[in-house]
């Protein structure tokens, strides 16, 4: 199934368009102090997932990415799509189009006294943090996954709540050994030259990758984190989707 075709009747309203012509030369000069200041440390210590991803989907180090570009790169590795919306979308709306293998893209850019953080995702959080490991076949079939698994249990907030933990430990915060190191994937590390380095300088605790750990580990999005879960191969984060499929629903 394309999923640049599928349809998405919850998400429908919040879609949008990139004008990329209406991004200013200072919007483009912060898009490259942003990724010239992630990208030393990221070049040590991110996944080879996540490099090679940055290099298929033809992301630059200079300018904004225009997304229908990225997209015609990302689409014919993996069938997903970096998709413009307007902004935060509710839940349902989100997993519809996880689940659809469209990712949820905002198009603006924080401004130069924000460098470090942003409260709101923006467009470098999400094509710089998320959309190479997009790339990955396995990784792209395991946030599909996701996207389904959650879609289907809307009715139920605690489950819901158990499932976000494991986006949470994946998708924003994970990490993987790979060479005997601990290798970035998770966004929110990507992302963040601040709990990069937490993470480098041994700060949180790193534990094997366990589903339940995961559905049960609580955490606070206003601190850095104390404790990560490490996997192996990204098989373990598919597997872990399918198996928390069957116990909660």
């Amino acid at each position: 199934m394309n999923s640049a075709t599928t349809h998405l009747r919850t998400a429908e309203s919040f879609l949008i368009q990139q004008d990329w012509s209406v991004y200013t030369p200072e919007q483009h000069a912060v898009w490259a102090e942003l990724v010239s200041r992630r990208m030393p440390q990221l070049e040590e210590h991110a996944c080879a997932e996540y490099l090679d991803g940055f290099q298929q989907i033809g992301l630059r180090e200079d300018s904004i990415p225009n997304l229908a570009e990225v997209n015609k790169r990302l689409g014919s590795r993996t069938g997903w799509n970096a998709t413009p919306v307007s902004g935060f979308l509710p839940p349902d709306a989100f997993f519809e189009m996880l689940a659809a293998r469209q990712f949820p893209t905002t198009t603006w850019l924080r401004k130069r006294e924000a460098l470090e953080y942003t409260p709101e995702p923006d467009i470098f959080h999400d094509v710089f943090g998320h959309v190479p490991m997009h790339a990955h076949p396995i990784f792209a079939d395991f946030l599909q996954e996701y996207g389904r698994v959650c879609a289907g249990l809307m009715h139920d907030k605690d489950k819901l709540e158990r499932m976000g933990r494991l986006f949470w430990f994946t998708v924003e915060f994970g990490v993987i050994r790979q060479k005997g190191a601990i290798k970035l994937y998770g966004s929110g590390l990507i992302s963040s030259h601040g709990e990069s380095t937490h993470v480098i300088h041994h700060g949180p605790e790193i534990r094997d990758f366990n589903l339940d750990a995961v559905l049960n580990q609580e955490f606070l999005v206003s601190e850095m984190q104390k404790v990560l879960y490490a996997v192996d191969s990204f098989d373990q984060i598919f597997d872990a989707a399918k198996e928390a499929e069957r116990r909660l629903t």
